[in-house]
């Protein structure tokens, strides 16, 4: 036999030689061969020419006798040489293919022949479907006594005696098998591919044929015996011992290689994975039931020993420990239902215990802890829901005892009152951010705790009154938005108003915060007091991105008349100069639209003789400019200062329209009496009275005979002296300030039953457009709409909307509907 130089992944090439040398070499010499090196052609043929009387053609029994030969070589894990593999290719492919063969293999040992069957009708498909059929039978005869041998000798091995021997003798299997698989190739590619083809599912592909024989003589009577030592391990390994986790990776490759071949030709649903029913119904049935009573005893053992929050630290470690256990050599489909059964045995059985743990640890602060809490009961069905209701509770328990802290305080502080809020606010949304991840539910825990302590606290219930909530924060806001000595830089007063608007957030009025926000802006600018046009723009966007644009249209209506005024007012000067006109004083207007701004028209008097001057000038300049407007002088609103020279110092004061009336009266008569003040100004005597009251106590004025207190039955007959002794460490003074408690206590009743007026409006305007839209609703249908709508706003109360139902009834807009109780029906 002549070495060859050929390799055996030239299956094409090799294919194609070896027909050409078979089918001459069976002519001259009878046996099969390989192509040999040029340079030897001559010498070969020679020879074989000399030798040809002794050719024998081989039989079948023969070439079958060889491959067997040949596949105990390869199972029993024998050198094999490259020629010596090609020789047994080349036999398999000569046994295939030649026509020397036919009837030949009716003289073959006797066996199993019921997968011979003839699948064509010429001389040639004939002897292919006998070959075959006869080739395959024979190797799956083989392969079934080696893995019978090979189960009888580890049959009573147990623990890892058995893992060992099965994990080696699976992979020299399957290893073999494939070498096997090479070397029947052609086999392969022919007749079973055929035969796979026709639908016959009694026939496999060689491979697959050598696992499903190992499973049928080899798995099926050892995989207790090894699913118990895997098991057995992986106990071991949750103990705390070091293991060999290729030994349980080994057998758990093994099972899945099982279940592909198994099912290979099944189509896989999104439910069952027909190839993992092998791994799934020899192993992870058994291990998940393992898994659930280890840890069953573990956990009662272990909570009745340790802390709740020492038990949450040991389930943390359990579940990633049994993650990276799966990742490391289970499949990973086997993830979720390990998880769940843990999650089940873990948490679950537990949930009462970590509900009850929940309030401890939100009173000490056990933010990780509380992480942990919320981590392990999200992974269970309806975990946390008990968390979320307890946490809601704790925050209105909590903002509620931390107000009542300062109840003594807040009322006249709205500082205070706010931060104390907001101090409470930040503690709990940083644990919902933190800890709790944001969970939707539990966000909505901190907005219902939080709006249940803003809205109903010991500050409310000492003032019994609804208002006092959007008032503080309304305050809050001027305070930030004024001027003064200590305003914030940009970035410091953009924070302040971002709390704000969180605050808002939970105020149910939020109607009654815009009228008393109008109020106090409408100061801010006459006055100009604002702290940049900036911050007033930045709050109005705030409250426009989360209200909409109706419910800042005032606010931004107000900002563009005072960025209008101060152009008239630039627009004036300009004409006073052209005019050559000198007012003889500084005087500025401010003139805004009156449907918007929050000023009822003032009562008419007589303000001093360069004041009328000014006015007169301006109406002039006005009517120039708009003459279809008509200017209406808001004299209350209106402000100046009064530079003095008759007291030991000299002194500016800060004063309404009205009090500079009064004042410079004295710049003509030193004493006057209140009939005289009233006649001189044309000023109601109620207001005459107020405003006298407060010049005597700041001892501006001063009583001429017995001291008396002044109110609404002091005489008009009574002398008010200019205190020529009056004397302040301060030399400018603001006497407006005199008179604020007594307007502050009429703006906010102004104010509220301005927005009460308002709400009924708004209630009307909502259950018509709701009827219009629906049609037809029921009564219980109607309000609940009603409250959807105008929640943002207020909470209105339902008796009003019941009231409003009945007289939009009475107008026609609605009418019930007949024989359906309480069902409303829209009236075009």
């Amino acid at each position: 036999m002549i070495a060859h130089t050929w390799k055996f992944t030239q299956m094409k090439e090799i294919h194609f030689a070896f027909l050409l040398f078979s089918l001459c070499f069976i002519a001259i010499n009878g046996a099969p061969t390989v192509a040999t090196p040029t340079d030897r052609i001559e010498e070969t043929t020679k020879e074989t020419t000399e030798n040809t009387s002794e050719i024998s053609i081989p039989t079948v029994d023969e070439i079958l006798e060889d491959l067997e030969n040949g596949l105990k070589e390869i199972y029993d894990q024998q050198t094999m040489s490259l020629t010596r593999r090609m020789q047994l290719y080349n036999s398999v492919y000569s046994l295939c293919t030649s026509p020397a063969y036919i009837g030949r293999s009716q003289s073959s040992r006797s066996h199993d022949r019921s997968d011979c069957i003839p699948c064509g009708s010429n001389r040639f498909s004939i002897h292919a479907a006998v070959v075959g059929s006869y080739l395959y039978s024979h190797l799956k005869y083989f392969l079934q006594n080696y893995v019978k041998n090979v189960y009888q000798k580890g049959s009573d091995l147990n623990g890892e005696e058995i893992l060992n021997y099965f994990i080696k003798q699976w992979n020299s299997y399957r290893s073999n098998s494939e070498k096997m698989r090479g070397i029947f190739r052609y086999l392969n590619l022919d007749w079973i591919d055929l035969e796979l083809d026709e639908g016959n599912t009694r026939i496999y592909e060689l491979y697959t044929l050598a696992v499903l024989t190992w499973k049928e003589f080899l798995f099926i009577c050892m995989h207790d015996s090894v699913t118990s030592a895997v098991l057995k391990l992986i106990e071991r390994e949750r103990n705390g011992e070091k293991i060999n986790t290729e030994l349980i990776s080994g057998v758990i490759q093994c099972y899945m290689e099982l279940g592909m071949c198994e099912n290979a030709g099944e189509e896989t649903s999104s439910s069952e994975n027909p190839k993992l029913r092998v791994y799934r119904d020899y192993f992870e049935k058994r291990f998940i039931a393992d898994t659930e009573s280890y840890f069953a005893n573990e956990a009662a053992e272990f909570i009745a020993a340790n802390s709740v929050t020492e038990y949450m630290k040991k389930v943390e470690t359990r579940l990633e420990e049994e993650r990276k256990r799966c990742d490391l050599y289970l499949h990973k489909s086997t993830q979720d239902l390990l998880a769940k059964t843990l999650e089940n045995v873990l948490i679950a059985k537990y949930l009462d215990c970590f509900h009850n743990e929940f309030g401890n640890l939100l009173e000490s602060n056990k933010d990780s802890d509380l992480e942990r809490m919320y981590t392990l009961c999200d992974r269970v069905e309806n975990g946390l829901d008990e968390l979320r209701v307890a946490l809601e509770k704790h925050i209105a328990r909590q903002g509620e005892a931390t107000l009542d802290k300062i109840v003594d305080v807040a009322a006249n502080n709205p500082k205070k009152y706010i931060s104390t809020i907001l101090k409470v606010h930040k503690r709990y949304h940083s644990l919902v951010t933190c800890s709790f991840k944001n969970e939707p539910i539990f966000v909505r825990a901190l907005n219902k705790g939080c709006a249940s302590f803003v809205n109903r606290n010991s500050v409310t219930r000492k003032t019994n009154n609804a208002s006092e909530n959007p008032k503080f924060l309304a305050q809050y806001c001027d305070q930030l938005l004024k001027k003064n000595a200590k305003n914030l830089e940009e970035n410091e007063l953009e924070e302040f108003l971002n709390q704000i608007m969180i605050v808002l957030k939970y105020v149910e009025d939020k109607d009654l915060f815009e009228n008393f926000y109008i109020k106090m802006l409408a100061k801010r600018l006459v006055k100009d007091l604002s702290v940049s046009a900036e911050a007033e723009n930045s709050m109005i966007s705030k409250l426009t991105q989360m209200y909409g644009f109706a419910y800042t249209y005032k606010l931004r209506k107000m900002l563009d008349d005072n960025r209008l005024s101060k152009n008239i007012a630039e627009e004036f000067k300009q004409y006073l100069a052209s005019e050559n006109t000198n007012l003889g004083l500084d005087f500025s207007v401010n003139v805004i639209a009156f449907i918007v701004w929050p000023f009822k028209q003032s009562p008419v008097f007589d303000i001093p003789l360069q004041l009328a001057n000014c006015r007169g000038s301006f109406n002039e300049f006005y009517r120039t400019k708009r003459p279809e407007c008509k200017l209406i002088w808001l004299l209350a609103q209106s402000h100046g200062e009064l530079s003095t020279c008759g007291f030991q110092k000299n002194y500016i004061f800060a004063a309404t329209t009205a009090q500079m009336a009064i004042l410079m009266l004295y710049n003509e008569n030193t004493e006057m009496t209140l009939q005289q003040i009233c006649d001189n100004t044309n000023l109601e005597p109620e207001i005459v009275l107020q405003i006298v009251k407060a010049l005597v106590k700041m001892e501006l004025l001063s009583i001429v005979g017995p001291k008396i207190d002044i109110d609404a039955n002091t005489p008009l007959s009574t002398v008010l002296r200019l205190n020529s002794d009056f004397s302040s460490e301060e030399l400018k003074i603001d006497l407006s300030k005199a008179i604020v408690p007594v307007a502050e206590r009429q703006k906010i009743a102004e104010v509220v039953g301005f927005v009460e007026k308002e709400r009924i409006e708004l209630v009307k305007a909502a259950i018509v457009r709701i009827m219009k839209m629906r049609r037809k609703m029921s009564h219980t249908e109607l309000v609940e709409e009603v409250f959807r709508e105008l929640e943002s706003l207020f909470t209105p109360e339902v008796k009003m909307i019941k009231k409003m139902i009945e007289f939009l009834i009475e107008k026609e807009y609605l009418q019930r509907v007949k024989d359906e109780k309480n069902v409303y029906e829209y009236i075009p």
